[in-house]
């Protein structure tokens, strides 16, 4: 039972052999794969994606490399789709300070309307966040992510504490900035980059977060885990992500799968 909580299988490098890999989702076994927009054009794909696929579910939203050809007339169209049933989030969404494909002012801009939008909607948030921590956590907060009203929306987690249904999609900050995210109600993503030989920070934050607070993904067909680095990537993969964070914890990775599974279907209100 694998749930692979961020992806982009509608994306156009696996048109080749489209059928053979939603063929290998269902053979590993997976239950759910999120499928995520990053442009209009890419949000009504992942939207066609999973109305067609009964383990598919869609994330729309424009990613911030596509900020600078944004505007208020694709947002509304964005709106539009998360009517669809199996639209389950806004995103992904956020900042990239790394490559700044697109201008800061437009990045923060159009991160903070969307935003908006979500907790206009009571929808839940995927966020991409690349060395912008302090403006991607400021932006959130100045436009209600966190806010009481918000959590009000959404049952607590199984903790008891309070659940804003903000994730930070392969998270890269320090398990200090994790512990900060969660106490605010937000859920952390971990990625194929954990298992590198050099994943120190990630390390750290698997170390320090409960499990009921983490998803795993691939961001498939980015960042394929060990042994598969440098290769294309595909959502069978989340397996070896699941196992090294079982090897971390020190739990067995039958138990990672099911409680990141159950994680995922309660963050993004999935009914299996």
């Amino acid at each position: 039972m694998l749930f692979d909580s961020h992806a982009h299988i509608s994306d156009r490098r696996f048109d080749k052999d489209r059928r053979g890999l939603y063929q290998q989702i269902r053979d590993a076994g997976m239950v759910v794969v999120m499928d995520v927009g990053s442009d209009l054009a890419t949000s009504l794909d992942v939207t066609r994606t999973a109305e067609e696929n009964d383990f598919c579910y869609a994330v729309v939203g424009c990613h911030p490399h596509e900020a600078k050809d944004f505007d208020e007339d694709q947002l509304t169209l964005i709106k539009g789709l998360t009517t669809k049933p199996k639209v389950k989030a806004i995103g992904e969404i956020g900042l990239d300070y790394h490559y700044d494909f697109s201008d800061r002012e437009s990045q923060r801009f159009w991160f903070a309307r969307q935003v908006q939008l979500a907790v206009e909607l009571g929808m839940p948030l995927v966020i991409h966040d690349r060395e912008a921590h302090e403006d991607v956590l400021g932006i959130l907060r100045e436009n209600g992510a966190f806010s009481r009203d918000r959590k009000a929306r959404f049952p607590a987690r199984p903790d008891g504490t309070p659940d804003a249904r903000v994730l930070l999609h392969c998270y890269s900050g320090s398990a200090q900035m994790a512990e900060q995210y969660v106490k605010l109600g937000a859920t952390i993503s971990i990625a194929g980059p954990v298992t590198f030989r050099n994943a120190r920070r990630a390390r750290e934050v698997v170390e320090t977060l409960d499990l009921m607070h983490l998803l795993v993904e691939t961001d498939a067909p980015y960042l394929a885990p060990e042994p598969f680095r440098g290769r294309t990537n595909i959502p069978p993969y989340v397996e070896h992500t699941a196992r090294k964070v079982a090897e971390i914890k020190g739990l067995a990775y039958e138990e990672v799968a099911l409680q990141t599974c159950r994680n995922g279907c309660r963050f993004f209100n999935i009914e299996l």
